[in-house]
């Protein structure tokens, strides 16, 4: 039904400019519901609220992240010294050279060795082989196989992380969102009544006006009427010129009543253009601007049960979510000085890597663990915060108690008022029907010559008073039946 008011309300919007527009009283709603800036500022925070509420509870999940680093260095790591290059290096010569005085020793010592040609021959050959160059080699590659090589590092992890206990504050967080989210609906709903309270009094501000333009017309053509019949009495010499110039100072009364009356309704209809989101130029007419009954809704004001009445108030329902959302504070301040737990799993890896000596190559781990923190001493601080979390909720609920005892009283003042209301335009209707009457006796009196022109220019003003106290009194009762709507809470576009 929202949809289709609003639907109606925008097809409004399309109609030329030239051409008078006429409004109802539902489709002033509706335009001014879909073009007011403050609710489109609260449908938005309604928006901003419900994502919030999905961020919340992507709490519950894993969190999945990537590292990867570069580090270039000066030096390289070395696992050994230099004298320890410098050693391997010169294995071979350090062998042969060995090898040589080792030789020469046993020929010294063993002189009869050199009787044997065997022997020599083989000593012979073994001078002729060359051991130190290859065990050089074999060195030179044992210091190269050392080398780290770690100017250049590498590094990359992916972490997952699940938390499994963190002091309630997860929770409590998802239901503060939660919370948000139907607070931010509840102070949309408010902000639509205000709009349709303001709407809905500038519509019959501007019906009022219509009906006393309507009846400045009526009583200015009475006085004119009057102030030819005076004229001509004048003539006849009926009457004196005492009375005709009476009688035109009434009509440029009127005339001047019907002038400022056009100003108003002018400035009234600019100011429903403008909560409606029209141009203040656009010429519009409502559909009971031309009435002179308007029907009323039959509001009960007997037996309102306020039970009810705190549970369609979105203001009660905002204050209720407000207190909910301070006493899961309280769970949130906790939290921060309970012990968390949380699970943890990782990947790792790094070039070079080290598990199979030093190697230019990637290579990694996978590792899994938990991690537990539990606070030890903070001076008090938990304890301390704790209570300001809990102060602040009671806060929320005596405000809660409060509003409902203001409530209560609106809702009591606004059936007061409506049927005072009703009252005050019976009394109405009757002093129209006496001043009626009067008008018609005076007029008939004047015409026979019995009553003067100033006992009938009173008999004039006492209608119109009589009409304007209608009038009023009509758009009073329609007015109250507003109020007493908004006070229950049940001011909707439905109505």
């Amino acid at each position: 039904m929202k949809k289709f008011f609003c639907f109606i309300g925008l097809v409004c919007l399309t109609l030329p400019l030239g051409a008078q527009q006429v409004l109802s009283l539902d489709s002033c709603r509706a335009l001014a519901i879909a073009n007011n800036k403050e609710l489109l500022i609260s449908q938005e925070k309604i928006n901003a609220a419900h994502y919030q509420r999905k961020a919340a509870f992507t709490n519950y999940l894993p969190d999945i992240s990537a590292t990867g680093g570069y580090m270039r260095s000066q030096k390289e790591i070395s696992l050994l010294s230099d004298a320890q290059k410098g050693a391997l290096s010169s294995v071979g010569t350090q062998v042969s050279g060995a090898m040589q005085s080792g030789i020469q020793g046993m020929l010294t010592q063993y002189p009869q060795l050199t009787q044997n040609p065997q022997f020599m021959a083989l000593i012979q050959a073994l001078g002729n082989i060359d051991i130190a160059s290859p065990l050089n080699g074999l060195g030179n590659s044992l210091v190269d196989a050392f080398r780290t090589d770690t100017r250049n590092m590498y590094a990359g992890a992916i972490t997952l992380t699940q938390p499994l206990y963190m002091g309630g504050k997860i929770r409590a967080y998802n239901k503060i969102t939660r919370y948000a989210e139907e607070l931010a609906r509840q102070q949309h709903s408010t902000g639509m009544q205000d709009v349709i309270l303001s709407t809905d009094q500038a519509y019959w501000q501007v019906v009022s006006l219509a009906g006393k333009k309507r009846l400045a017309d009526s009583y200015l053509h009475l006085l004119q009427k009057l102030e030819s019949d005076v004229d001509k009495m004048i003539a006849e010499g009926v009457a004196t010129k005492a009375d005709g110039l009476s009688v035109k100072v009434k009509v440029n009364e009127a005339e001047m009543t019907l002038t400022k009356v056009e100003d108003g309704l002018s400035l009234s209809k600019m100011l429903l253009c403008q909560l409606c989101g029209l141009d203040l130029t656009t010429p519009i007419a409502l559909k009971d601007e031309q009435e002179k009954e308007w029907s009323t809704i039959a509001t009960a004001t007997n037996g309102i049960d306020i039970s009810a009445v705190y549970a369609t108030r979105p203001e009660i329902r905002s204050l209720e979510l407000a207190t909910n959302i301070y006493k899961q504070k309280v769970n949130v301040t906790r939290s921060e000085y309970l012990p968390s737990l949380a699970l943890m799993g990782s990947y790792m890896a790094t070039n070079p890597s080290v598990f199979n000596s030093f190697e230019n190559k990637f290579k990694g781990m996978w590792n899994v663990g938990v991690v537990l923190q539990v606070p030890i001493w903070h001076w008090g601080e938990g304890s301390y915060k704790v209570k300001a979390a809990k102060s602040e909720a009671r806060i929320a609920q005596y405000q809660l108690d409060d509003a409902k005892e203001k409530i209560e009283l609106q809702v009591n003042q606004s059936v007061f008022k409506v049927n005072e209301a009703a009252k005050k335009l019976a009394m109405a209707e009757k002093n129209l029907e006496k001043a009626d009457e009067n008008l018609r006796y005076a007029n008939l009196g004047f015409e026979e010559g019995v009553i003067t022109a100033s006992n009938v220019l009173e008999a004039h003003t006492a209608w119109l008073s009589a009409q304007s106290e209608k009038i009023d009194a009509q758009i009073d009762v329609k007015l109250t039946e507003i109020y007493l709507q908004k006070a229950t809470g049940q001011l909707t576009i439905h109505n």
